[in-house]
C-alpha cells in the first residue's frame, strides 16, 4: 500500500511514537547508534508499535545526517547507520506497514547566527535523502524542525533527490501569534512551505506543547492549508527532573488529546517524546471506539 492510498482508505492513519526514551529504558543509546549496536532492541520497539496499531513506522535515523554526526563526534558511518535504520524498520513492518525515513535537524545554525551555509545544509540533507530512498523507504518525514530556513533546505533536497511522498513537521513552543517555533517560524509559514514543495502532509511534533496545545496548532494548520495534517504530540509538557527531561501523561488522557486533534482536522496521528506503544494503542482504541 502506498501513502496516498492509505490516506484515501482510512479516516485516520496511525504513525508510531517515541523511540529514544524506550531505547534508554532498555539501557541502549538513544540515537541511531543503536541501529548498529543494539539492533534487536530497535526492531523490538518497531514491532511493539506495529502491534499497537501503527500503519507507518519511522526509521531510527533522526539526526543521522553528516553534519550532526560529525559535529557531535560520533564514530559511525552516515551510510551504514541510515541503511541499518531502514533495514530494521522494514523487518518489523513486513509487507503490510509503511516505512518512512526520518530526517531530522542538524543541531547547527545557518549564517549569520551560525557558521553553516544553506548550500552545506542542502548537501547534507541530499546525502541522507538519497541513502534512505536507495534503501526503499515509502516516504520521508522531515520532522522536529524549528527554523524554517533549515526546513526549506531539507525539503528542497528531499524533493530534488527523490520522488517519495514528503511529510513536513515542525516543533512549536507556543500557540500564540499563529503558533510559533522557538525560532519564530509560524504555522502559516510552514503550511506555505509544504505547499510550495508539494509535500504530501504537514503538521507538528515534539516542542513544548501538550496534546491540548497541539489541538490548537491543528486548528491553525487547518485554517492555513487543505493538505493532510500529521500531529505527533509529546506525552504532556516536558518537565525537568534533576538533569532529565520527563513526560508523565498517561495513555488514556493522551488519547483524549489526540482525539481532539483529530476533531480539529488531523488525519495522521502518532506520538513523540515520552510516548510508548501503550499511548498509541490507547489512541487507536479511543478513535476506533468513538
Amino acid at each position: 500500500m502506498k501513502f496516498k492510498e492509505l490516506l484515501q482508505q482510512r479516516e485516520i492513519a496511525f504513525i508510531d511514537g517515541g523511540m529514544g526514551s524506550l531505547l534508554a529504558s532498555r539501557g541502549c543509546d538513544t540515537s541511531g547508534v543503536s541501529n548498529l549496536k543494539n539492533p534487536e532492541a530497535v526492531i523490538e520497539i518497531h514491532r511493539e508499535y506495529s502491534e499497537a496499531g501503527a500503519d507507518i513506522l519511522i526509521t531510527n535515523t533522526f539526526t543521522m545526517n553528516r553534519i550532526n554526526i560529525e559535529s557531535t563526534g560520533l564514530d559511525i558511518d552516515v551510510e551504514e547507520v541510515n541503511q541499518a535504520g531502514v533495514s530494521l524498520a522494514r523487518r518489523a513492518a513486513g509487507t503490510e506497514k509503511l516505512v518512512f525515513g526520518d530526517v531530522g535537524p542538524t543541531g547547527q545554525l545557518l549564517e549569520p547566527y551560525g557558521t553553516y551555509t544553506e548550500e552545506q545544509f542542502y548537501n547534507n540533507y541530499a546525502e541522507q535523502a538519497e541513502i534512505l530512498a536507495g534503501e526503499g523507504v515509502d516516504g520521508l518525514i522531515i520532522e522536529t524542525f524549528t527554523d524554517l530556513r533549515e526546513a526549506e533546505c531539507a525539503i528542497k533536497a528531499c524533493k530534488d533527490k527523490t520522488s517519495l511522498p514528503l511529510v513536513l513537521s515542525l516543533a512549536y513552543t507556543t500557540t500564540q501569534k499563529g503558533g510559533r517555533t522557538i525560532m519564530g517560524s509560524s504555522v502559516e509559514e510552514a503550511a506555505a512551505l509544504a505547499e510550495k514543495y508539494g509535500a504530501a502532509a504537514v503538521g507538528a511534533n515534539c516542542g513544548d506543547l501538550d496534546p491540548e496545545g497541539m489541538a490548537v496548532i491543528t486548528t491553525l494548520y487547518r485554517q492555513a492549508t487543505s493538505l493532510p495534517l500529521i500531529i505527533q504530540p509529546n506525552a504532556g509538557k516536558p518537565k525537568l527532573v534533576g538533569a532529565e527531561t520527563t513526560y508523565d501523561m498517561e495513555p488514556g488522557e493522551y488519547a483524549q488529546g489526540a482525539l481532539e486533534c483529530m476533531e480539529n482536522g488531523a488525519s495522521i496521528l502518532g506520538g513523540c517524546c515520552g510516548t510508548t506503544p501503550a499511548h498509541l494503542q490507547a489512541v487507536v482504541k479511543t478513535i476506533c471506539d468513538r
